[in-house]
């Protein structure tokens, strides 16, 4: 009994002591997986650049309510119209929905106008197609509110924090950012002071993905400062370290669950009749009502509901399924069928109708008969013209200021979170 109860003993250790060092060499191998993907993502293949921003210059005044008259000018020259096409639309995004008395300031400008897909943007619809060669002179102005923060870092003080939108895939030869130098107290430091306008001047080139954030502080006596406007900063900023972590710790895990599965998932399409897989694209088309079926309120373009009653705005709803188009749509069918990123697009002209797509990975099923015949008793489970905005930008980020995103730029989060400020650019003369 004693040199059985040894021997079982000695075999018990050793499973578990397999068990152990087969989970040690999974963790090792899930990290040195996660090290590598890291490390190889970015090396990703840099396509031609489609645009360049030649400048790039923003003028900021304070009105005596506290909200910003904000004017924009930008020169946009299009590099590559083959790729993606023309130009002929862009978004421009802005730090939030409270924004007013948006004005097109220069002739190249068709339509303007706020735009709340996807999160706060200024849809500019040019005049005619630009071709690569050409350059766009954008010039537009609007009023913005909720911009600041009382006594944020020091009693007494009001901050305006502005980061102008970035781009990720574009250069921005020359940024340049205009503030209005009256009442000031302080700012972030490199700038130039032109006391003959009256104005702070931070200039700065921008690589793509660069960005730069200001900070302006006036007294809060300085202007009609209203603190139900202001941008509060999140209390769950101090999350953000321990969170980081455990999701670095749960991605090894999930790791580890994602091998056992692959390895199941290969046997069973081996035996299944599946092999490989194909992605199913589904089109959503959704046409918004032009006024607010019960305030009568303009609608802003593609806001789902209306910003004075909540109503829904969505008028009418018709979803796509790979390329079976309705009879209503065949005269946009090429335009339908030729968007297969993600996204919304608009449905050129028809106003207020976008085009909503998704897509999914699916199985490729070749001969399913077989298999359930020998399985019977189992179960088995124009380019996107949106370039970056400004909260000032054209790109897909989330922020305090719901700043929005798009096509081929970038975006700014104009909040009052810790980013990280990139001012090494700015330059004292």
């Amino acid at each position: 009994m004693k040199i059985m109860g040894t021997i079982f003993w000695e075999w018990q250790m050793t499973e578990k002591h397999f068990t152990i060092t087969s989970f040690i060499s999974k963790t090792v191998l899930s990290l040195i997986l996660m090290l590598a993907i890291a490390f190889f993502l970015p090396m990703h293949i840099h396509a031609k650049d489609l645009d360049e921003i030649l400048s790039y210059t923003i003028w900021v005044n304070v009105n005596d309510d506290a909200t910003l008259n904000m004017h924009y000018h930008i020169v946009w020259k299009v590099l590559d119209s083959t790729t993606d096409g023309p130009l002929t639309w862009v978004k421009i995004g802005i730090p939030n929905s409270h924004c007013s008395n948006i004005k097109a300031e220069s002739k190249c400008i068709k339509k303007i106008a706020y735009s709340g897909v996807g999160g706060s943007y200024i849809r500019i619809d040019l005049d005619r197609e630009y071709k690569a060669g050409e350059t766009v002179d954008i010039s537009f102005s609007f009023t913005q509110d909720y911009m600041y923060q009382m006594n944020m870092e020091t009693e007494g003080e009001t901050v305006y924090r502005f980061t102008p939108g970035w781009f990720d895939e574009i250069d921005v030869d020359m940024l340049s950012i205009y503030w209005n130098s009256k009442k000031v107290l302080r700012a972030t430091s490199g700038y130039d002071n032109d006391t003959y306008l009256g104005y702070f001047i931070w200039r700065a080139p921008l690589k793509k993905k660069d960005k730069v954030t200001i900070d302006v502080v006036y007294p809060n006596d300085a202007f009609g400062f209203d603190t139900s406007k202001e941008i509060k900063q999140s209390k769950y900023r101090e999350w953000i370290g321990p969170l980081f972590v455990f999701g670095a710790i749960a991605s090894v895990f999930i790791i580890l669950i994602g091998i056992d599965y692959l390895k199941n998932y290969i046997g069973w399409r081996k035996s299944s009749g599946f092999s490989g897989t194909r992605k199913k694209i589904t089109r959503t088309i959704i046409e918004y009502f032009e006024k607010c079926p019960n305030c009568g309120a303009l609608c802003a373009e593609g806001k789902k509901t209306c910003q004075y009653c909540s109503t829904n705005l969505i008028k009418k709803k018709t979803k796509i399924v790979e390329t079976r188009i309705p009879k209503k749509y065949k005269d946009y069918k090429d335009e339908i069928i030729k968007r297969k990123r993600a996204g919304a697009y608009p449905l050129s002209s028809s106003p207020n109708t976008y085009i909503y797509v998704t897509s999914e990975t699916v199985p490729h099923r070749t001969s399913f008969s077989s298999y359930y015949m020998s399985n019977s008793g189992s179960r088995g489970g124009g380019r996107n013209h949106s370039h970056s905005s400004s909260c000032a930008c054209a790109c897909a980020c989330a922020c305090a200021c719901a700043c929005a995103g798009g096509g081929r730029a970038g975006c700014t989060a104009k909040d009052f979170y810790r980013t990280n400020v990139r001012l090494k650019y700015f330059k004292n003369k």
